[in-house]
C-alpha cells in the first residue's frame, strides 16, 4: 500500500489524484490531505478517504513534518510559490516527490535539486510534457541525450495578430483549445509563459544547458514531448490531452495500469509542428532571460507574474500588460544569486508589492 500525502488536494490536479486513488483503493491511501481554502472541499474528501491528517494550509504546523512524516509519496500540486514551501520539507525529509508544482523549480531550482541529492528525495515530473521526457528516457533523469524538445499548443492566440491580441480579456484566455486546466495555468499558457517555466525546470530535472532545450508548437497536443538522442532518433511520448496519465504514471512507474483512452493513431490524421513566435508571446522570451541569469530572477519573474495573471483575471488590466508588469518588475527588483529559501521568499515578496505598484499604484 502506497500512502501519498497530497497537497493541493482540491485543485484540478488534486482531484484527479483522488480519481486515481478511487480507481486503486488496493494500492493507494492518502496519509494526509492539505488544501489551500476550499475547507468544504477538503471535508468531503476527507470523509471519503479518511486519511490521518487533513487540514487547509493556514492551520498547517511550521515545520510540516507531521504531514510527511509516514507519506511514501509527497504530491504537490499546490499551485504558485507558495508550493515551494511544501517540496522543500519533502526533499529534506528524503521523500519520493511528484511534483505537480512547476514554480519549485522555477524558483527553487538549486535550492530543491541540492536537497534532493544530500538527503535521497526522488523528483517525479507530473507534468505531461515532463513526464513524456521522463519516459522517452527510460524513467532515468540521468540518461545521455542530445536535445530535450518540448511542444506547446500555442494556446488560444497563437493566430492573433499584434491589435487583436490587445482586445482578447480573461474569458477568451480561459478558453484553451485543447487542455482543461486551472485558471492561472491556463492564462500562461496563452500567454506561453507556461512553456517558459517548463525549459527551466527541464534544465533542472535533466541536468541540462539551454542550449540543449527546444520547445515547438504542436497544436493538436498530442505529441507531449520529444528526446532527440546522438544518432538521430527521436523517441516521443503520444496521448489525447489528459493529465490522468502524468498523474497515476508518477505514482505507478516503471509499471502501467489502464488508465485513459488508447490513441487512435488513424482517427488523428496528421500532426503538425511549428516555430514557436517568440515575437509575439514575450511572456516566453521573459522566463528564458530570467532562467539564464539564475539566482533569484526567476523568483521575481513568477511574483509578478502571479500579480499581473490575477490582475488580468479580475479585468483590471489588458492581456499584453501581463508580459509589460513582468518585464518592469524584473528591471526594478535587486537581483541576488543567493537561492536559500529565505531569500527566494524575499525576492517573491519583493517581487509582489513592485508588480501591485504598477498594476495599482500601491
Amino acid at each position: 500500500m502506497c500512502n501519498i500525502a497530497l497537497i493541493g488536494c482540491t485543485g484540478n490536479i488534486g482531484m484527479q489524484v483522488a480519481e486515481v486513488v478511487r480507481r486503486y483503493p488496493e494500492r493507494f491511501r492518502f496519509s494526509a490531505l492539505v488544501c489551500g481554502r476550499d475547507g468544504a472541499g477538503l471535508r468531503a474528501l476527507a470523509e471519503e478517504f479518511h486519511p490521518r491528517i487533513a487540514l487547509c494550509a493556514s492551520d498547517l504546523p511550521e515545520g510540516l513534518h507531521e504531514v510527511f512524516g509516514d507519506c511514501d509519496v509527497a504530491f504537490i500540486a499546490a499551485g504558485g510559490f507558495a508550493g515551494l514551501r511544501y517540496t522543500v520539507a519533502a526533499a529534506e525529509m528524503g521523500k519520493k516527490i511528484a511534483l505537480a508544482n512547476k514554480e519549485s523549480l522555477v524558483c527553487g531550482g538549486a535550492l530543491v535539486t541540492e536537497l534532493a541529492r544530500k538527503h535521497g528525495a526522488e523528483i517525479v515530473p507530473v507534468d505531461s510534457e515532463h513526464s513524456a521526457l521522463f519516459q522517452a528516457l527510460s524513467f532515468r533523469r540521468d540518461a545521455p541525450f542530445e536535445k530535450l524538445i518540448l511542444t506547446a499548443s500555442g494556446g488560444p492566440f497563437l493566430r492573433y495578430s499584434e491589435e487583436e491580441l490587445s482586445r482578447v480579456r480573461a474569458a477568451d484566455a480561459l478558453r484553451h483549445p485543447t487542455w482543461h486546466m486551472g485558471a492561472k495555468i491556463t492564462v500562461d499558457s496563452a500567454t506561453l509563459l507556461n512553456k517558459g517555466y517548463e525549459v527551466i525546470e527541464a534544465k533542472w530535472l535533466y541536468g541540462a544547458p539551454f542550449t540543449k532545450i527546444e520547445a515547438v508548437v504542436h497544436p493538436e497536443s498530442i505529441v507531449h514531448s520529444a528526446v532527440l538522442f546522438s544518432d538521430g532518433a527521436v523517441l516521443a511520448q503520444l496521448g489525447y490531452p489528459d493529465m490522468r496519465l502524468p498523474i497515476q504514471l508518477a505514482l505507478t512507474y516503471p509499471e502501467r495500469l489502464p488508465c485513459t483512452q488508447p490513441l487512435d493513431l488513424v482517427a488523428l490524421g496528421s500532426l503538425r509542428f511549428e516555430r514557436l513566435p517568440e515575437e509575439k508571446f514575450p511572456c516566453f522570451t521573459l522566463a528564458l532571460e530570467a532562467g539564464k541569469r539564475g539566482g533569484t530572477a526567476p523568483t521575481v519573474l513568477n511574483g509578478a507574474a502571479e500579480e499581473a495573471v490575477r490582475a488580468f483575471l479580475a479585468g483590471g488590466i489588458s492581456f499584453p500588460k501581463i508580459a509589460e508588469t513582468i518585464r518592469e518588475t524584473l528591471r526594478r527588483v535587486p537581483m541576488s544569486g543567493d537561492t536559500c529559501y529565505g531569500s527566494l521568499a524575499e525576492a517573491d515578496s519583493t517581487a509582489r508589492r513592485t508588480a501591485r505598484q504598477l498594476l495599482y499604484g500601491e
